[in-house]
């Protein structure tokens, strides 16, 4: 298996500079599904976290309920109602879902439907993967790479254990390569595993990531990485010039990166000790703009 460490030169072959003769739907049609309840936060930072990282138009699928929060704080968002989210899949460039989704009986059957339908890059995260254990979605997932879509899991060290069945209990790098090779083979997913030094592997690659620190140890910083990844799966590659999407393994390489180097710089500026994920969507521009540009 090909091992790599993800640093600025892999991200600047993967991020081109904009073209001026673009429009935004050259930058993609991002949907997120997201949020419940108490659980909006989650939806507000994946959205930003999308729309930070330059995807062209952001698509919320909310409950209703959702909608004046999302609307209040980015109100750039599009938002959807979610009882039809099915019946315009075919709009969308790449597609998230799992950020404060929670775990009722329509998230799972968002979650299954989503799985089952979608033609485009697909990104599960947090309770996304929580009701892929529990309704034992894996032959669904590895149903989509035999067709040749993209799956991209996003999970921590918990996540993870839940996925795989609860080994190995240890968090040492050993034990990191080994369950990331044991979520792509049960999954057929590509395995973004979060944490020091952040992996991404599909079944040839294994990537480590080399930006991040202790002060985005927080919560919602993984809703954010999650709209990142699906930001740069729906862009087009030679900064708007490509025929084609970027491709699903170096969006999820890009993604890691500047979710990390963004959390540098907020704690260079903040210190790790009061770091918010809202203040790791705010220097994303930035992130990115040191790297492309």
């Amino acid at each position: 298996m090909e091992e790599k460490r993800i640093g600025p030169a892999m991200v600047k072959s993967i991020l081109k500079r904009r073209s001026g003769e673009v429009h935004k739907g050259d930058f993609g049609r991002a949907l997120i599904i997201a949020g419940s309840g108490n659980m909006t936060g989650a939806a507000v930072l994946a959205v930003k976290g999308a729309f930070r990282s330059g995807a062209g138009m952001v698509y919320a699928g909310l409950p209703k309920e959702g909608f004046y929060p999302m609307q209040a704080q980015i109100p750039e968002a599009i938002c959807l109602e979610r009882e039809g989210i099915f019946e315009n899949l075919g709009l969308y460039d790449s597609i998230c879902i799992g950020p404060g989704l929670g775990t009722d009986f329509e998230a799972g059957r968002l979650t299954e439907g989503v799985i089952r339908h979608v033609d485009c890059p697909l990104v599960i995260d947090a309770d996304g993967l929580n009701i892929v254990v529990r309704d034992n979605l894996y032959a669904l997932l590895k149903e989509r790479k035999r067709k040749g879509l993209a799956t991209i899991i996003t999970p921590h060290w918990g996540e993870a254990l839940r996925l795989v069945e609860g080994r190995p209990s240890e968090m040492g790098l050993r034990e990191r390569i080994y369950m990331a090779e044991e979520l792509e083979a049960k999954t057929g997913a590509i395995v973004v595993l979060k944490g020091s030094e952040t992996i991404v592997a599909d079944e040839s690659r294994m990537y480590f990531n080399t930006t991040g620190n202790a002060g985005m140890a927080t919560a919602g910083s993984g809703d954010v990485l999650a709209g990142i990844i699906t930001s740069f799966c729906g862009q087009r590659e030679d900064g708007g010039h490509g025929i084609d999407r970027l491709p699903a393994f170096e969006a999820a390489c890009a993604g890691v990166f500047i979710h990390g180097r963004a959390g540098d710089m907020a704690a260079k500026k903040l210190g790790e000790y009061g770091m918010m994920s809202g203040d790791l969507a705010d220097f994303i521009p930035l992130a990115i703009k040191g790297v492309v540009e």
